[in-house]
């Protein structure tokens, strides 16, 4: 029953708390190595995940016992402290790692369940006052001292063990999703470079029918998105994106701004508003570090710091100018010869529309373009049943923390 439930302070059900902040290799008498223990930073904890793993740094065995004294166990909760703020994420491996820059690690009293406290940190009552708590104007950040003041709203063991089981069996099933959709990845990313790049099944020389074409020659339109943004109009159904917003597999809604209908269709005018198959590229900053075919038209557009590549499909399969542009040799190829800037690098695209590969007829194309098809239509069906089980965790968690829906007596 809720009566039985208790308001606690984050600070008492806390059994440890790692908090390095600022702490480097350098502080420490040592230096970064090439391999050994990953040192997690903030910007590699988002949504649940690590992420930007090709910016994760390595210290070695003697640095990894001096920084961390008290290692980060499975079940234990990290937190970043700032920028970006607020990403809460449970550590379920025994992989030994060090916390970095503004990144937080607890440890919960065994009279607690980690997993309950863990989903509790993510609901909006929790973040919210986290919020609330923060400090700061150019960098907002929230200090150990008040994080631990944050409320908890705790049943009995018996009940937080069953509430955690609930969501932990929503979660399971979304990272299993994931992980399959990483695999997909992997292996579209391996045919094409098979076929396409090595032309392994063609004694490793590109057949003569095949002809050496440019990005310009396969797309309609090589364009960025707009280079004017227009004021936020937060109750706006229009979002606009730009290239923080972007993911593996398309837009994250919750970050981005919105506009209003006027701007919308001045946006839709210009051309800033992505049609079915354009693909979209990361120009500016991580470039070419997030890839996505639109799959379906809505209304949203884009900033200039993503690019439009509009294929002629009747000369290319979208998944061939996809599964072209997420090689890792082409993005290598690309920063050598088509980015400009140092502070922030971004493509120029009057020169990368010249980059020139080699291609197949249209007939060749379908026999491998069918099976990447076929990849990317499952990568989007785990999409959509990943997006169904967010909202049924959602819908569930208020209530399942609040105590409004009771479940202490099922037999779970």
């Amino acid at each position: 029953m809720k009566s039985k439930w208790k308001e606690y302070c984050l600070g008492d059900i806390v059994s440890l708390v790692i908090d390095h902040r600022g702490l480097t290799p350098k502080k420490l008498g040592g230096d970064w190595a090439d391999e050994g223990y990953r040192a997690l930073s903030a910007k590699n904890v988002k949504t649940g995940r690590i992420v930007q793993t090709d910016s994760i740094r390595y210290v070695d065995d003697e640095m990894y016992h001096r920084w961390m004294p008290d290692e980060i166990e499975r079940g234990d909760i990290l937190i970043t402290s700032e920028a970006p703020f607020g990403e809460v994420f449970q550590w379920n491996s025994d992989e030994k790692i060090v916390l970095s820059q503004r990144l937080f690690g607890l440890r919960i009293s065994e009279e607690f369940n980690s997993d309950y406290v863990y989903h509790y940190m993510t609901t909006a009552k929790f973040l919210t006052e986290m919020y609330s708590r923060a400090t700061g104007t150019t960098v907002i950040g929230l200090r150990q001292p008040e994080l631990l003041k944050c409320k908890i709203f705790c049943p009995d063991i018996e009940t937080q063990i069953k509430i955690a089981s609930v969501l932990n069996d929503l979660d399971k099933k979304r990272e299993l999703n994931e992980r399959i959709n990483d695999n997909l990845e992997e292996q579209a990313l391996a045919l094409f470079r098979q076929y396409f790049m090595d032309f392994a099944p063609y004694g490793g020389v590109a057949p003569s029918e095949w002809t050496e074409v440019s990005l310009d020659d396969v797309c309609t339109r090589i364009t960025d998105g707009s280079h004017y943004s227009p004021a936020d109009s937060p109750e706006s159904p229009y979002p606009m994106y730009s290239v923080k917003d972007m993911e593996t597999y398309g837009f994250n809604p919750t970050s981005c701004k919105h506009i209003s209908e006027e701007d919308f269709q001045k946006m839709q005018k210009g051309d800033c508003v992505p049609l079915f198959n354009d693909i979209l590229v990361a120009k500016d900053g991580s470039y070419l570090k997030e890839i996505f075919i639109c799959s379906e038209e809505k209304d949203e557009a884009i900033l200039s710091s993503i690019a439009i590549f509009r294929p002629n499909t009747s000369i290319i399969m979208p998944e061939i100018l996809l599964y072209l542009l997420k090689q890792p040799s082409v993005r290598k190829d690309v920063g050598d010869n088509y980015v400009s800037g140092s502070a922030l690098p971004r493509i120029v695209l009057k020169d990368f529309k010249k980059y020139r590969f080699m291609l197949p007829p249209m007939d060749e194309q379908q026999k491998i373009g069918s099976v990447l098809h076929a990849i990317r239509m499952q990568t989007k069906a785990n999409i959509d049943e990943i997006q169904c089980l967010s909202s049924l965790r959602d819908a569930l968690l208020p209530k399942l923390m609040s105590g409004e829906l009771d479940i202490s007596r099922l037999d779970i």
